[in-house]
């Protein structure tokens, strides 16, 4: 019925010839076709709005056929006539059957357009992917040639550069890529210098010129970098070398004395602060990747909850492991990590002795143990050589000593190391730090029940101040070495060039910033046997009194005969000499006897030899050391009992 009725409305406003439909329709179909296809929502849309059209149509157009019968088939033959009357009706409904089909004829073409559009565009993919592909392809084979017409014009072996291209080197700036390149070659053919080494050639140049270009190139003096490539294999060093060019992380400590960690973390979190737990040998370090806000300014630093502290410098406190109502020595404190860390580990009983001899550093390590709420320290401010004077021998129960050092393993913070430190410089801190580990055991009390251990660190990688310092001391003392308690580092060094060091150093701890990603370190530990010292030749303990005895009256007869010598004359004219050979005489009938029987024999034997000469009073001589002050004074008063005798004798004759 709806086909029917649209026909009737068709056939009374049609009043144009049906072919100037057809003529006006299909100009407008076939350019449609040639323009650019739809954008991909009208492609999205016609395949499924089209078909349903067209199958609506096809059922008008068959009820339109079997309406017509046979008007139809004369419609077909007289389709284009120009007869008035039915064949006006006839050439109508040819014209709307006409127009039908065209439609569905367009809509169909709509549907295979779409389709074809949706191949077109998966092929034009494919193509673009075929392109990039072949466009990689023929890049990667690019590469590889020139890779390969690169190697050809090298030589197949490495060759040294020529005094002549050294001297055209020298005359400009450091060319740091070729320098790297043939660092890399020369660190290439050390690593296998057996087999590919050229003919002719020796390691000796080969190892000058790696010295000389590292120095160029990362800026080294010519010691540091022949010591370490002394120490350390030549790929290692290149190793060591790069991490001393990167900053460690930053790392904090929990103070658990005010705090805890986990607490600690998740309030740092809320600030902003990216960190994680330091590693599994650590309960209370926190690394710190980024920070929104400055890590040593926030309320929970202000308020001692943390302290901002090299992971290097947790090993020492944690191998010398003190014990809670012990009395502990910090030798050289400042800036106060290490001596708050202790009193963390005490939890705030017994006494630490917190020791530094610079002034200007006491107001860093004062305000830092008021920060961390540290009650149990004392601090004080002596020469740590002269300290086991002051708090007495023998006097505590552990004892850390973090010497100072050349600074050789925090490169990466002070790069004035590179070119400022000499053989001079190393040799001077050895002394000094040999002086004072001396000092440390000689604090420390073999008899302690609890301690007896002595923590030796410094933040140094040399040798002569590290293991050649511990070989000394347990040469001088009565110590041994003893694990430091670390379940990681490298074992130290028993044999370096010509020395030998006890076999037992090896129980000392090594830390490299490319092993362990923290600041080159070196921790030993020792245990004190006994309280008895060893006489040397630069250290000269006292074992015994009997011993103290014996040179201290050597020592004044040789001073007494320096000034006797240096006196004018005696009050009665005479000279000093005849005074001088009667002595001798005397001295020759009776010869002076020890200590103990000394006194009286000589009061006799002036007594009876005095031939009314008078001696002048002796000149006050220095003062001695505390050890020798009572024996002194004892001959003093011997002497002074001598002169009265010779004195008194004269006038008792007149």
């Amino acid at each position: 019925m709806a086909a029917l009725t649209r026909n009737k409305k068709n056939r009374t406003n049609s009043q144009t010839p049906p072919l100037n439909k057809r003529t006006k329709s299909s100009p407008m179909k076939k350019p449609a076709k040639s323009q650019k296809p739809p954008l991909k929502k009208q492609r999205r849309c016609i395949p499924e709005e089209k078909p349903e059209v067209s199958t609506d149509e096809e059922e008008e157009e068959e009820i339109e056929q079997s309406n017509q019968g046979d008007e139809g088939s004369e419609s077909g033959s007289d389709f284009f006539s120009d007869s008035d009357g039915e064949e006006g009706n006839d050439d109508d409904d040819a014209e709307l059957l006409g127009g039908d089909l065209l439609d569905g004829s367009d809509d169909e073409e709509g549907t295979l357009g779409s389709d074809l559009d949706s191949d077109s565009d998966e092929s034009d993919i494919e193509v673009k992917s075929r392109a990039i592909d072949k466009k990689r392809k023929k890049e990667e084979k690019d590469a590889k040639d020139e890779f390969t017409m690169n190697i050809k014009e090298q030589p197949d072996e490495f060759q040294l550069p020529t005094k002549k291209e050294l001297e055209a080197e020298a005359r400009g700036p450091p060319d740091l890529p070729s320098l790297q390149i043939r660092i890399r070659e020369i660190v290439r053919v050390l690593s296998n210098f057996k087999d590919l080494r050229p003919d002719g050639a020796k390691r000796t140049d080969y190892v000058d010129q790696l010295k000389a270009d590292l120095c160029s190139c990362y800026g080294y003096n010519e010691f540091l970098i022949g010591t370490l490539i002394e120490m350390f294999p030549v790929v290692e060093l290149m190793e060591l070398i790069e991490a001393f060019e990167k900053k460690r992380p930053t790392s904090i400590r929990t103070n658990t004395l005010k705090t805890r960690r986990r607490d600690l973390a998740d309030v740092l979190l809320n600030r902003g602060v990216n960190l994680d737990p330091l590693s599994k040998w650590s309960k209370v370090g926190l690394i710190v990747y980024d920070s929104q806000v400055p890590i040593g300014a926030t309320p929970e630093y202000l308020a001692g909850f943390y302290m901002l502290q090299s992971a290097s410098s947790f090993l020492p406190v944690m191998a010398l492991a003190p014990q809670e109502k012990e009395r502990v020595v910090d030798m050289a404190a400042a800036p106060g990590g290490k001596t708050t860390y202790v009193a963390a580990l005490m939890k705030n009983t017994g006494i630490i002795y917190a020791n530094e001899m610079k002034v200007p550093r006491l107001k860093s390590l004062c305000a830092n143990l008021h920060r961390m709420g540290v009650t149990n320290t004392i601090v004080c401010n002596y020469d740590g050589r002269e300290l086991s004077k002051v708090l007495g021998q023998n006097s505590v129960d552990r004892v850390l000593l973090d010497a100072p050092c050349s600074g050789t393993g925090v490169i990466s913070k002070d790069e004035s190391v590179k070119t400022s430190k000499s053989a001079d410089d190393i040799n001077k801190f050895a002394h000094l730090q040999k002086q004072l580990i001396l000092s440390a055991i000689d604090l420390v009390d073999a008899n302690s029940k609890t301690g007896g251990y002595i923590v030796y660190s410094t933040c140094s990688i040399m040798i002569p101040e590290n293991e050649a310092v511990i070989d000394y001391a347990l040469k001088k003392r009565d110590v041994k070495v003893v694990p430091c308690g670390l379940d990681f580092g490298q074992p130290g060094f028993s044999s370096f060039r010509e020395q030998r060091f006890h076999p037992s150093v090896e129980k000392t701890r090594r830390f490299y910033p490319h092993v362990h990603n923290m600041d080159g370190f070196f921790v030993a530990k020792l245990k004190k046997m006994s309280n008895a010292m060893q006489p040397t030749e630069t250290d000269k303990p006292v074992e015994t009194m009997g011993k103290a005895q014996v040179s201290s009256s050597d020592d004044d007869e040789e001073a007494e005969a320096i000034e006797e010598l240096k006196k004018p004359s005696v009050a009665n004219g005479q000279p000093k000499r005849e005074s001088n050979t009667k002595e001798y005489k005397n001295r020759q009938k009776f010869p002076r006897s020890k200590e103990t029987h000394k006194g009286k024999r000589n009061t006799s034997i002036k007594s009876e030899s005095g031939c009314g000469t008078v001696e002048e009073p002796r000149k006050q001589k220095k003062k001695r050391s505390q050890g020798k002050n009572e024996i002194a004074q004892a001959r003093e008063e011997k002497r002074n009992a001598m002169r009265e005798n010779a004195m008194d004798r004269p006038k008792h004759r007149k």
